[in-house]
């Protein structure tokens, strides 16, 4: 039977937070990629959506939870939880289940506050920020269903643009066998049409399996990586690079890969591509130890210049073991104010003593140098400070997000455990801790299953996916 990398996606664990978009000036020196700040009120806080989809068994209705941030960091008391069973919002439970299996942040029509498509169900939904944040209130379908919905500004225009791994099939099967991306231009409207569409063909037979999104040439426009495979092969990932008349239909040919950040690691002003190097067999991936690649942007593209990181690199803590999917997921931004994006890598198989499949958390620290091994640190809910335990299959660290949601010029670390046991199996819980000068500390760390911010327990897996 035929398997793309797109299936392989649906059933592996989701792969967190993609990119550090950008702002800059197409001049000589390239301005450092920056991310939009996810702030639906507009109050300057980055503000966290933490999907909980449910789990792979029956039709899960779904639902996603916003918790806005505050000087004190997340608030849960003010959180409010969505589904389609929320006023306004259109459809039912019935039009399909897993609402916010993937989630996507952006200013879709440019007021200032950033929106949510929230994709599960025939069709994704648009829900629109406010001056009181999200509601159900006045949200709309898109036209597609946002299959691996990713933000970004793919042509430089200032306003916030979508990509879905959405493709027209021809009306006669045996014309081709084209598989692409559809890229949807802002502004968009309230009744959610998109200015403008463009679509590429990226490959045949196998589409995209994923997008990262960010500006790896430094020239102010986000490009976009794809991740590709079919059956049980990887093939190679591709970089398509943004322009002022919209996505190039030819690109860069990479390594395989799933997942990952483009974020400004050693300060040069291009966007470095931080991914996961699977090798060329993607059902191994659950088996693998692990392997963050690095592959440092330039004004033509993405470089020769690599770094590979694992559990084994100096500096790091922990030794690699198989199943640990060091790199599973990973986020990027800047932790301690240096100037440098570091990365968060999710080890969700990681064992914890004894204790299998319990999971951790690794932060990479960036540099002039680039991403290296020193000054890692290591979390898990045996570390001390951090709430809660270890036990088998909890997969802490399968969704990682850095955002700065108490506004003191430091991103800070949200980390899902979906398989988490609550009052029910696997309801899943976040953990949030905050960024320092010398990185991620457990001061001030919060915990939260999907009760605390009025979200349904059974089978929730809150924390499967965090919008970014």
């Amino acid at each position: 039977m035929r398997r793309s990398l797109i299936t392989a996606v649906a059933v592996a664990s989701l792969t967190a937070p993609l990119a550090l978009a950008t702002a800059g000036s197409a001049s000589a020196a390239p301005t450092p990629p920056k991310a939009p700040v996810t702030d639906f009120n507009h109050d300057g806080y980055a503000d966290l959506a933490i999907s909980a989809p449910g789990g792979s068994n029956g039709d899960a209705p779904g639902s996603v939870s916003i918790v806005y941030g505050s000087a004190n960091g997340p608030d849960q008391t003010h959180a409010v939880t969505i589904s389609r069973a929320t006023p306004g919002v259109p459809g039912s439970a019935e039009d399909g289940g897993h609402f916010g299996n993937t989630t996507a942040a952006a200013d879709l029509d440019g007021d200032g506050y950033t929106d949510l498509v929230v994709n599960g169900g025939k069709k994704a939904v648009v829900l629109w920020g406010s001056a009181q944040g999200l509601s159900g209130q006045g949200s709309t379908e898109l036209e597609s269903n946002g299959a691996r919905v990713t933000a970004g500004d793919f042509n430089g225009d200032g306003k916030r643009d979508l990509v879905t791994a959405e493709y027209p099939e021809p009306e006669d099967p045996m014309d081709n066998d084209d598989a692409g991306m559809t890229i949807a231009y802002g502004p968009f409207q309230r009744d959610g049409k998109a200015a403008k569409t463009q679509q590429v063909v990226t490959s045949q037979t196998f589409g995209p399996g994923d997008f990262v999104a960010g500006d790896v040439t430094g020239d102010g426009i986000d490009d976009i990586v794809t991740s590709h495979g079919f059956e049980e092969m990887a093939h190679k990932s591709q970089l398509w690079k943004g322009g002022k008349n919209g996505v190039a239909t030819t690109s860069q040919k990479l390594a395989p890969s799933l997942g990952g950040a483009v974020a400004d690691i050693d300060g040069d002003g291009y966007g470095d591509f931080v991914t996961r190097d699977i090798g060329d067999n993607f059902e191994d991936m659950p088996y693998q130890k692990g392997t963050v690649l690095v592959r440092y942007g330039s004004a033509s593209g993405l470089s020769d210049r690599s770094t590979k990181i694992t559990a084994d690199t100096a500096g790091v803590p922990g030794v690699g073991e198989e199943g640990d999917e060091f790199g599973s997921a990973i986020s990027a931004g800047d932790v301690n104010g240096d100037g440098f994006a570091d990365v968060a890598v999710g080890v969700p198989g990681e064992d914890i003593g004894s204790t299998a499949d319990a999971g951790s958390v690794v932060l990479l620290k960036g540099s002039r140098s680039g991403l290296t091994g020193t000054g890692a640190q290591a979390f898990d809910q045996s570390t001390a400070g951090v709430p809660g335990a270890s036990e088998k299959g909890d997969k802490f660290g399968a969704t990682v997000l850095l955002s700065d949601t108490n506004k003191d010029g430091k991103a800070d670390l949200t980390v899902g455990a979906p398989d988490e046991d609550g009052t029910y199996a696997d309801s899943g819980a976040v953990w949030h801790l905050r960024g320092s000068a010398s990185g991620l500390t457990t001061t001030g760390i919060t915990s939260f299953g999907p009760a605390a911010v009025g979200a349904p327990e059974k089978d929730a897996r809150f924390g499967a996916f965090l919008a970014k």
